[in-house]
């Protein structure tokens, strides 16, 4: 990074200032006024910082970026290496997509919040599983005890995702499924179903997230060790590169990362190490690179620091764009774009004064769209305290309506492009990414960092020093540690049906009671031998979900197999 009177070497040589003649109107600045206006008035803070706790200077000018070469590092939208966007009119031509996540109690509650959510102008489905089905066991098993629905939907069988989609044309919609360790199982459910409504596989547009990786590092719903949850993974990008064109195999989460209190390049660099990593594995299991990568998408976190995030999206798509290009040798473009959906960050959100999260939302959702986002989910005000209402959800979903049509920022691709401090720091993103690379490659790349907790050290590392900043009050956060408020919160809080759970245990016990016992055990045993081998496991899931075998059957097979991962306590 060169200093504020280093020369230009490869920078915009159509600058009709030489960098000498910025440096001398630097100096004359600070000298006649910045310096006499400190004395009478000094800045409020010694230190300034961004959410991650990176320091920021007080100015940004052309001496900051006159390394940039504007062709090389910028470019235009559309065009290698997609700074600016991956369209070449981006909004201009289509609003990104506006997904809201929905899931809660039993599949016919969700089925509900859909067509609700539908009604209002949501154009694309995502979904929430509870625990249990995060953790690959049925709604109805001791060990998932009290937490049916609880944090998302309960799906436990064919007979659970027919219901959570019924009357919604599967292929009209793009649904998203966040779901990880059992997502191989989850997915077969989904296709399965397609098939019953008589509609082929191909057809379908959506994704799962599948990122078992981020889930060792960050988010801990895992449930086998890592090397088989990689080939799960590989089986998945495999089936769904020869059967469905659509889909999008794995969304490649770094938003968990974030939420578990990482720093935004943290977030960066691990999502993309990631990302990296499962490419080799679908490189060495035999899979061009261009017949997979346009498929792979990506998951950010839209936190509260506003340049901080833009700056982020577009350092992720220049990296991830040179990368495949040089380094994996990729030729088709589509493989070089990085298309990503943004979530705003829930965990900034507020049980005080839960009102002013609704302000905080929309600065984070005007971050992702000037980031060029695809797709965007805004957080209900009231998700510190319980699942969405209703009520809260659709002022979420109209905060995104509103910046789509009323706020102008969809008219005119990256405005902020161009901009010395939102340049530096995209660059400067891409260095402190690319050091984490190298520090990653010397441990032996993802599997083995997260063997030797790496990832977690580098996360709790960064999350204490974040508390500590809000408990010395170094970090101001509203309503929490100033501008603080007695009064209580009058949030109408979401109920559940009370009798889900018992409706759902009933659906579960004539399933086992009526479904045909020997199709059933061959399907298993079909699974097991498959997992014992090197086929792949998708066709067997989905012909075990049509025997009506449930989630928590086809994990427990698996559970026998491959066993189940338990992370060291050394880090």
């Amino acid at each position: 990074m060169p200093s504020k009177g280093e020369d230009v070497k490869n920078g915009d040589k159509s600058n009709f200032h030489s960098t000498s003649d910025y440096q001398k109107a630097y100096e004359k600045w600070k000298d006649e006024i910045l310096e006499p206006s400190l004395k009478k008035n000094p800045e409020r803070l010694k230190e300034f910082m961004t959410t991650s706790s990176q320091k920021v200077d007080r100015l940004y000018t052309p001496l900051d970026t006159a390394h940039i070469d504007y062709q090389r590092d910028i470019s235009y939208p559309g065009e290698f290496p997609y700074t600016r966007g991956i369209h070449s009119t981006m909004y201009r031509g289509r609003l990104w997509t506006m997904r809201m996540f929905a899931g809660f109690g039993s599949a016919e509650e969700t089925n509900a919040r859909f067509k609700y959510l539908l009604e209002q102008g949501q154009t694309g489905l995502s979904t929430a599983f509870d625990l249990p089905t995060l953790y690959g066991y049925d709604s109805d098993s001791p060990t998932a005890a009290g937490e049916f629905g609880e944090c998302g939907v309960g799906v436990s069988s064919l007979e659970d995702m027919s219901l959570l989609f019924k009357d919604i044309p599967l292929d009209k919609v793009t649904t998203s499924m966040t779901i990880n360790s059992p997502a191989a199982m989850t997915w077969a459910m989904y296709i399965a179903n397609a098939e019953n409504q008589g509609i082929p596989k191909s057809n379908l547009g959506g994704t799962i997230q599948n990122d078992i990786l981020k889930e060792y590092i960050a988010q801990k719903e895992y449930i086998f060790p890592p090397l088989p949850s990689m080939r799960l993974v590989t089986d998945t990008v495999e089936y769904g590169t020869k059967y469905m064109p659509k889909w999008n195999t794995i969304s490649i989460s770094g938003y968990h990362i974030r939420e578990a209190g990482s720093t935004a390049v943290q977030e960066l660099a691990f999502t993309l190490a990631d990302g990296y990593a499962y490419a080799d594995w679908a490189i060495e299991r035999g899979l061009n690179i261009d017949d997979f990568a346009p498929r792979f998408s990506f998951f950010f976190n839209a936190h509260n620091d506003f340049f901080e995030e833009i700056a982020k999206y577009r350092a992720a798509r220049r990296i991830w764009a040179r990368d495949m290009k040089d380094k994996y040798g990729a030729k088709d473009p589509r493989s070089w774009t990085l298309r990503f959906h943004t979530q705003t960050a829930g965990c900034s959100l507020t049980a005080q004064q839960p009102e002013i999260n609704i302000v905080r939302v929309a600065i984070q959702a005007m971050a992702g769209v000037l980031g060029g986002t695809q797709s965007l989910h805004t957080d209900s005000m009231d998700e510190a305290l319980a699942l969405p209402s209703e009520k809260a959800v659709q002022i979420a979903l109209r905060t995104q309506q509103v910046i789509a049509h009323e706020s102008g920022v969809a008219n005119v691709i990256d405005p902020l492009g161009g901009s010395y401090y939102l340049e530096w720091l995209t660059d400067d993103m891409e260095r402190q990414a690319r050091d984490y690379f190298d520090r990653i490659d010397s441990l032996g790349g993802v599997v083995s960092a997260i063997e030797k907790g790496f990832f977690q050290k580098e996360i709790a590392g960064a999350a204490y020093r974040y508390q500590q900043e809000i408990d010395n009050e170094d970090r101001v956060v509203v309503g929490v540690n100033q501008y603080t408020s007695d009064e209580s919160a009058e949030i109408p809080i979401l109920e559940m049906d009370p009798e889900g759970f018992e409706r759902q245990c009933a659906r579960l016990k004539k399933l086992r009671d009526t479904r045909n016992k020997s199709k059933h055990a061959a399907a298993l045993n079909a699974i097991e031998k498959a997992a014992e081998g090197e086929d792949n496991l998708m066709p067997h899931f989905i012909e075990a979900a049509k025997s009506k075998a449930t989630l928590g059957e086809m994990c427990d097979v698996l559970r026998g197999v491959f066993g189940e991962y338990r992370e060291g306590s050394d880090f």
